[in-house]
């Protein structure tokens, strides 16, 4: 935990000293009084600043950024990140050049990193947080591609009459398929079988 011994001729003043040094504002840190200020005798003789211990209160965003970074950093790898925020969702958007293994096949490394970040925000919050981790917009471009996978599939299985069963996938990639095919007029999905081999089935209605 991040703190911060400062002094001042009053409690605010002592305050306002460690808010500026840290460049932040008052509800993000715990302040701690250890010294009362002490005019002293005759007002100036033996008098005593007010003395303040400040402590940092973590931001879950910032830490999984640290996080991320140290990750990064251990791999030997150039990576930007840029926070991305909207009513809805959190987004940390990863830039830099080979950024194909921070994203594994079929986007499978990018997932590991996404929940041990997940691990790290909920750590450091007091409400419940999903932040979704991106590179180079795979998220888009795999949700497409499963968006197109899901049609051609479903119109196999009109065609031939026969079930079929996708190969086991993310909750975030099934939760696509099913999503693409919730209102089709002619085939159903369900899931089948335990995490991590759990697949999307498609089936007539």
């Amino acid at each position: 935990m991040k703190k911060l011994l400062v002094t001042g001729k009053s409690i605010e003043e002592a305050v306002k000293n460690g808010l500026r040094q840290w460049n932040t504002t008052e509800d993000r840190v715990k302040i701690h009084v250890l010294e009362q200020p002490s005019r002293g005798l005759f007002g100036f003789i033996g008098t005593r600043d007010a003395k303040v211990e400040l402590e940092l209160i973590p931001d879950a965003v910032e830490e999984t950024i640290y996080f991320l970074q140290d990750v990064f950093r251990t791999m030997r790898l150039e990576v930007r990140i840029e926070k991305k925020i909207d009513k809805e969702n959190m987004e940390l958007h990863l830039y830099g050049s080979d950024l194909g293994m921070l994203i594994g096949r079929r986007g499978q490394t990018l997932d590991a990193l996404q929940y041990l970040m997940n691990i790290v925000a909920n750590r450091y919050s007091t409400t419940h947080m999903r932040i979704v981790l991106d590179a180079e917009n795979f998220r888009e471009r795999r949700q497409k591609t499963l968006e197109e996978l899901a049609d051609r599939l479903a119109e196999r299985v009109i065609r031939t009459k026969k079930e079929v069963i996708l190969e086991p996938m993310s909750p975030q990639e099934r939760k696509v398929i099913h999503a693409q095919l919730q209102e089709h007029p002619k085939v159903r999905t369900f899931s089948r079988g335990e995490e991590p081999n759990r697949r999307v089935v498609i089936v007539l209605r």
